[in-house]
Protein backbone atom coordinates (compact mmCIF):
# COMPACT_ATOMS: atom_id res chain seq x y z
CA UNK A 1 0.00 0.00 0.00
CA UNK A 2 3.07 2.45 0.43
CA UNK A 3 2.73 3.42 -3.28
CA UNK A 4 -0.28 4.80 -3.00
CA UNK A 5 0.76 7.42 -0.20
CA UNK A 6 3.48 8.29 -2.78
CA UNK A 7 1.38 10.95 -4.85
CA UNK A 8 -0.41 13.54 -2.31
CA UNK A 9 -2.40 16.43 -2.92
CA UNK A 10 -3.39 19.35 -0.58
CA UNK A 11 -7.32 20.34 -1.27
CA UNK A 12 -9.17 22.92 0.19
CA UNK A 13 -12.27 22.00 1.99
CA UNK A 14 -15.88 23.80 2.86
CA UNK A 15 -14.96 25.37 6.31
CA UNK A 16 -11.60 26.82 4.57
CA UNK A 17 -9.59 24.46 6.79
CA UNK A 18 -7.19 22.26 4.14
CA UNK A 19 -6.86 18.27 3.92
CA UNK A 20 -4.84 16.00 1.75
CA UNK A 21 -6.08 14.22 -0.65
CA UNK A 22 -4.65 11.09 -2.66
CA UNK A 23 -5.47 11.77 -5.88
CA UNK A 24 -5.17 8.37 -7.75
CA UNK A 25 -7.90 7.05 -5.25
CA UNK A 26 -9.80 9.86 -4.49
CA UNK A 27 -9.70 9.67 -0.62
CA UNK A 28 -9.14 12.62 1.60
CA UNK A 29 -7.85 12.54 5.17
CA UNK A 30 -10.75 14.78 6.07
CA UNK A 31 -14.16 15.09 5.21
CA UNK A 32 -14.79 17.77 2.16
CA UNK A 33 -17.22 19.51 4.07
CA UNK A 34 -14.93 20.53 6.14
CA UNK A 35 -11.91 19.47 8.33
CA UNK A 36 -11.74 21.22 10.78
CA UNK A 37 -15.61 21.11 11.30
CA UNK A 38 -15.43 17.49 11.26
CA UNK A 39 -12.31 16.54 13.61
CA UNK A 40 -13.87 19.39 16.38
CA UNK A 41 -17.43 17.62 16.24
CA UNK A 42 -16.08 13.44 16.21
CA UNK A 43 -12.85 13.47 18.20
CA UNK A 44 -12.89 16.72 20.64
CA UNK A 45 -16.53 17.51 21.22
CA UNK A 46 -17.18 13.36 21.26
CA UNK A 47 -14.21 12.52 22.63
CA UNK A 48 -12.16 15.06 24.83
CA UNK A 49 -14.20 17.15 26.15
CA UNK A 50 -16.78 15.03 28.23
CA UNK A 51 -13.57 13.38 29.05
CA UNK A 52 -12.16 16.33 30.59
CA UNK A 53 -15.03 16.79 33.09
CA UNK A 54 -13.37 13.78 34.92
CA UNK A 55 -10.10 13.63 34.05
CA UNK A 56 -7.56 16.51 34.32
CA UNK A 57 -4.04 13.55 33.03
CA UNK A 58 -5.30 12.11 30.01
CA UNK A 59 -3.61 9.02 28.19
CA UNK A 60 -5.03 9.73 24.40
CA UNK A 61 -4.34 7.33 21.52
CA UNK A 62 -5.05 8.26 18.02
CA UNK A 63 -5.25 5.56 14.89
CA UNK A 64 -3.69 7.67 11.81
CA UNK A 65 -1.67 10.83 12.87
CA UNK A 66 -2.23 12.30 9.45
CA UNK A 67 -2.31 15.91 8.82
CA UNK A 68 -1.90 16.60 12.61
CA UNK A 69 -5.29 18.29 12.87
CA UNK A 70 -6.72 16.15 16.10
CA UNK A 71 -3.02 16.00 18.03
CA UNK A 72 -3.50 20.34 17.62
CA UNK A 73 -7.16 21.04 18.66
CA UNK A 74 -6.47 18.49 21.80
CA UNK A 75 -3.46 20.71 22.21
CA UNK A 76 -5.43 23.56 22.26
CA UNK A 77 -8.51 22.23 24.43
CA UNK A 78 -6.42 20.72 27.12
CA UNK A 79 -4.54 24.55 27.50
CA UNK A 80 -8.18 26.07 27.84
CA UNK A 81 -8.75 23.09 30.67
CA UNK A 82 -5.60 23.28 32.28
CA UNK A 83 -5.08 19.17 31.61
CA UNK A 84 -2.46 17.30 31.31
CA UNK A 85 -2.10 15.14 28.16
CA UNK A 86 -0.05 12.19 27.07
CA UNK A 87 -0.65 11.54 23.04
CA UNK A 88 0.32 8.46 21.23
CA UNK A 89 -0.33 8.66 17.63
CA UNK A 90 0.11 5.43 15.24
CA UNK A 91 0.84 6.49 11.55
CA UNK A 92 2.30 3.85 8.39
CA UNK A 93 2.61 6.58 5.89
CA UNK A 94 4.01 10.47 7.45
CA UNK A 95 3.24 13.18 5.76
CA UNK A 96 6.10 15.14 4.51
CA UNK A 97 7.07 18.00 5.97
CA UNK A 98 6.87 20.45 2.89
CA UNK A 99 3.10 19.54 3.19
CA UNK A 100 2.70 19.44 6.74
CA UNK A 101 3.90 23.09 6.63
CA UNK A 102 1.20 24.33 3.88
CA UNK A 103 -1.87 23.10 6.24
CA UNK A 104 -3.28 26.09 7.62
CA UNK A 105 -4.86 24.92 10.68
CA UNK A 106 -3.59 27.53 13.03
CA UNK A 107 -4.64 30.24 11.09
CA UNK A 108 -8.40 29.62 10.15
CA UNK A 109 -8.53 28.48 14.83
CA UNK A 110 -7.09 31.64 14.85
CA UNK A 111 -4.36 30.63 16.99
CA UNK A 112 -0.74 31.46 15.19
CA UNK A 113 1.01 30.79 18.39
CA UNK A 114 0.15 27.57 18.09
CA UNK A 115 1.80 27.47 14.65
CA UNK A 116 5.11 26.65 16.13
CA UNK A 117 4.32 23.72 18.25
CA UNK A 118 2.09 22.22 14.76
CA UNK A 119 5.48 22.19 13.19
CA UNK A 120 7.07 20.38 16.09
CA UNK A 121 4.48 17.79 16.38
CA UNK A 122 5.50 16.88 12.59
CA UNK A 123 8.83 17.02 13.18
CA UNK A 124 9.83 15.56 16.02
CA UNK A 125 11.30 11.95 16.46
CA UNK A 126 9.65 9.00 15.95
CA UNK A 127 8.95 6.21 18.54
CA UNK A 128 9.83 8.40 21.36
CA UNK A 129 8.19 10.93 23.31
CA UNK A 130 8.35 14.10 22.81
CA UNK A 131 7.72 17.57 24.85
CA UNK A 132 5.60 19.72 22.79
CA UNK A 133 4.49 21.68 25.68
CA UNK A 134 4.56 21.83 29.83
CA UNK A 135 1.71 19.56 29.73
CA UNK A 136 1.20 17.83 26.13
CA UNK A 137 3.62 14.76 25.34
CA UNK A 138 3.64 13.54 22.10
CA UNK A 139 4.64 9.84 21.13
CA UNK A 140 4.65 8.77 17.22
CA UNK A 141 4.60 5.76 16.31
CA UNK A 142 5.80 4.36 12.66
CA UNK A 143 5.15 0.98 11.94
CA UNK A 144 2.48 -1.94 11.29
CA UNK A 145 -0.15 -1.67 14.04
CA UNK A 146 -0.43 -5.12 14.21
CA UNK A 147 3.31 -5.94 16.19
CA UNK A 148 2.52 -2.78 18.66
CA UNK A 149 2.63 -3.51 21.83
CA UNK A 150 1.67 -0.58 24.06
CA UNK A 151 3.39 -0.07 27.65
CA UNK A 152 0.20 2.26 28.84
CA UNK A 153 -3.43 2.00 28.87
CA UNK A 154 -5.35 4.89 27.22
CA UNK A 155 -8.46 6.66 28.64
CA UNK A 156 -9.21 7.87 24.99
CA UNK A 157 -8.85 6.65 21.30
CA UNK A 158 -9.47 8.57 18.18
CA UNK A 159 -10.40 6.51 15.77
CA UNK A 160 -9.28 8.10 12.16
CA UNK A 161 -7.67 5.42 10.07
CA UNK A 162 -9.04 5.63 6.12
CA UNK A 163 -12.45 4.95 5.03
CA UNK A 164 -13.37 1.29 5.57
CA UNK A 165 -13.77 0.66 2.21
CA UNK A 166 -10.04 1.67 1.67
CA UNK A 167 -8.37 0.31 4.96
CA UNK A 168 -10.25 -2.37 5.22
CA UNK A 169 -8.14 -4.20 7.17
CA UNK A 170 -7.88 -1.75 9.89
CA UNK A 171 -11.48 -1.71 10.40
CA UNK A 172 -11.92 -5.47 12.11
CA UNK A 173 -12.80 -7.30 15.07
CA UNK A 174 -9.48 -8.42 15.63
CA UNK A 175 -8.03 -4.68 15.21
CA UNK A 176 -10.59 -3.57 17.92
CA UNK A 177 -9.79 -6.24 20.42
CA UNK A 178 -5.93 -4.92 20.22
CA UNK A 179 -7.27 -1.69 20.73
CA UNK A 180 -9.85 -2.58 23.92
CA UNK A 181 -7.29 -4.23 25.35
CA UNK A 182 -5.17 -0.98 25.05
CA UNK A 183 -8.53 0.73 27.03
CA UNK A 184 -8.97 1.38 31.16
CA UNK A 185 -12.57 0.00 31.32
CA UNK A 186 -14.74 2.65 30.73
CA UNK A 187 -12.56 4.37 28.24
CA UNK A 188 -13.73 5.56 25.02
CA UNK A 189 -13.69 5.51 21.62
CA UNK A 190 -14.61 7.71 18.58
CA UNK A 191 -14.61 7.11 15.02
CA UNK A 192 -16.29 8.92 12.17
CA UNK A 193 -17.51 5.96 11.02
CA UNK A 194 -20.88 4.30 11.73
CA UNK A 195 -21.25 1.36 9.14
CA UNK A 196 -23.27 -1.98 10.51
CA UNK A 197 -20.03 -4.06 9.66
CA UNK A 198 -17.70 -1.60 11.67
CA UNK A 199 -20.45 -1.36 15.17
CA UNK A 200 -20.71 -5.18 14.49
CA UNK A 201 -16.54 -5.77 14.92
CA UNK A 202 -16.63 -3.26 18.08
CA UNK A 203 -19.00 -5.22 19.89
CA UNK A 204 -17.50 -8.41 19.01
CA UNK A 205 -14.43 -6.74 20.69
CA UNK A 206 -16.12 -5.92 23.93
CA UNK A 207 -17.27 -2.23 22.86
CA UNK A 208 -20.67 -0.68 24.15
CA UNK A 209 -21.61 1.39 20.69
CA UNK A 210 -23.65 3.91 20.49
CA UNK A 211 -24.23 6.30 17.32
CA UNK A 212 -23.83 9.95 17.99
CA UNK A 213 -25.66 12.49 15.22
CA UNK A 214 -22.39 13.76 12.96
CA UNK A 215 -21.28 16.51 11.40
CA UNK A 216 -23.11 18.51 8.89
CA UNK A 217 -23.28 16.32 5.80
CA UNK A 218 -22.88 12.99 8.09
CA UNK A 219 -25.89 11.55 9.94
CA UNK A 220 -24.07 9.30 12.64
CA UNK A 221 -20.50 8.83 13.95
CA UNK A 222 -19.75 6.03 16.94
CA UNK A 223 -18.83 6.17 20.40
CA UNK A 224 -17.81 3.15 21.59
CA UNK A 225 -16.92 2.57 25.59
CA UNK A 226 -14.10 -0.13 26.37
CA UNK A 227 -16.34 -2.83 28.50
CA UNK A 228 -14.65 -4.30 31.83
CA UNK A 229 -13.76 -7.88 30.54
CA UNK A 230 -16.15 -9.51 33.04
CA UNK A 231 -18.83 -7.32 31.93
Amino acid sequence: MANQFHQRKIILTDDGSYSVLLPNHQVSYHSKHGAIQESKHVFIDSGLKPILKEKKIIHAFEMGFGTGLNALLTLIETEKENAKIHYTAFEAYPLDMSDAEKLNYCQQLQVPSMQNFFIQMHSSAWNAETMITADFFLHKILGDFTTYDPRIQFDLVYFDAFDPSFQPELWTALIFRKIHAMMNPGGVLVTYSSRKSVRNAMEEAGFAVSKLPGPPHKREIVKAIALSVDS
